[in-house]
């Protein structure tokens, strides 16, 4: 349980009872899936349930969203020399890295339905075979998924293969996102500042009471992910400082150059050599949409809002969601979304949604 306590910061009680599953079932080999908003910390809870197994083997991660799906299946399987150009030497794939281990699959909502039937045949018999040959190899894992994505709907849209989906699906971990554990905010920032101490880089900050305030009050679209990248802009713009509830709302959330002004330029060239630090700016086309609770607070973080557009594009989505769901059937649409069934033929119209078209 220490192993995974040193992961996964946070004493919130989703948390608590999200490490309790993950210390139930990192013993056995059971398949486990991952859900989770993006920016939760999936690979934490893959990484967490791989020291906590025991195994001896290797902890393998695959990311199927980032690699091209010609490539993905040697990749995960390996290759012969000469199955394909470019392959001048055999190449043992992720699985077969992974033997006594840990294969984690991540994103694998975005596998291509071709190679999720071969996976589901690797899954039944625990052999691979290599591109270009025919010999199988035995192979000892444990497979962890993770998706943010809906698998149920995309079974259902045949973009995902039900057989396989039923596969991993036998213990499934949800992670929260952060608004639902904002009370571990400041343990989460405890632990982000001392990985980029480890990093080796110099961090002396200091957040006061009401900057954690603020910090724990927004509604954070991004989840840890953007926390972490809050947190290494503060290294950045406020060395040696400690930090407001001002100095978070207007200089890190929106990226301002804090006062006094003698100290602009220096950190404008600063904030200029962040990389992957995730910018929320005032203006609307990236401003993060928060969850209809969070509306309240708006204006402690954002000056402006475009509610027309907003409001149009909510209703466009639902509409085609409901229109989807119904096969198109603008009676049953109307009945879903609790409207006249002219009243959401007038809005198809307005917003050029056409049954025929999409569905």
């Amino acid at each position: 349980m220490q192993a995974i306590e040193n992961i996964i910061l946070g004493n919130s009680l989703v948390i608590k009872e999200m490490k309790k599953l993950i210390e139930m079932v990192s013993s056995s080999n059971t398949t486990v899936l991952i859900q989770g908003e993006t920016g939760t910390g999936k690979e934490l809870v893959a990484e967490a349930l791989h020291i906590a197994s025991g195994r001896e083997g290797a902890n393998v991660s695959v990311n199927c969203a980032a690699i091209p799906s010609e490539l993905l299946e040697s990749e995960l399987f390996g290759h012969e020399k000469g199955s394909f150009t470019g392959a001048d030497k055999a190449r043992a794939g992720r699985f077969e890295q992974a033997d006594k281990g840990t294969i984690f699959l991540d994103e694998i909502g975005d596998m291509p339905l071709p190679l999720q039937s071969k996976l589901l045949r690797v899954l039944e018999g625990r052999k691979i075979q290599r591109v270009g040959s025919n010999k199988e190899i035995d192979v000892d894992f444990r497979l962890v998924c993770a998706t943010h994505q809906d698998l149920d709907k995309k079974v259902e849209r045949g973009e995902f293969r039900a057989d396989l989906f039923y596969r991993i699906n036998v213990f499934p971990i949800e992670v929260p996102n952060l608004a639902a554990r904002t009370v571990d905010v400041p343990i989460l920032i405890q632990g982000i500042l001392e990985k980029i101490k480890f990093a080796g880089q110099a961090v002396n900050i200091s957040f006061g009471e009401d900057a954690l305030k603020v910090l724990s009050s927004y509604t954070w679209p991004g989840n840890v992910r953007e926390l972490r990248n809050v947190i290494e802009r503060a290294s950045v713009l406020f060395k040696d400082r400690n930090i407001s509830g001002e100095n978070v709302k207007q200089n890190l959330l929106r990226l301002k150059v804090p006062d006094p002004e003698e100290e602009q330029d220096e950190l404008w060239a600063a904030s200029d050599e962040l990389v992957g630090v995730l910018e929320v700016e005032t203006d609307e086309d990236t401003i993060p949409v928060p969850k209809p609770e969070h509306y309240k607070d708006w204006f402690s973080y954002f000056d402006k809002m475009d509610l027309r557009r907003h409001l149009r594009d909510i209703e466009i989505v639902m509409i085609e969601s409901a229109l989807e769901k119904s096969n198109g059937m603008v009676s049953q649409a109307s009945d879903i979304l609790k409207l006249r069934r002219t009243t959401l033929i007038e809005k198809m119209k307005k917003y050029g949604i056409s049954k025929d078209e999409r569905f």
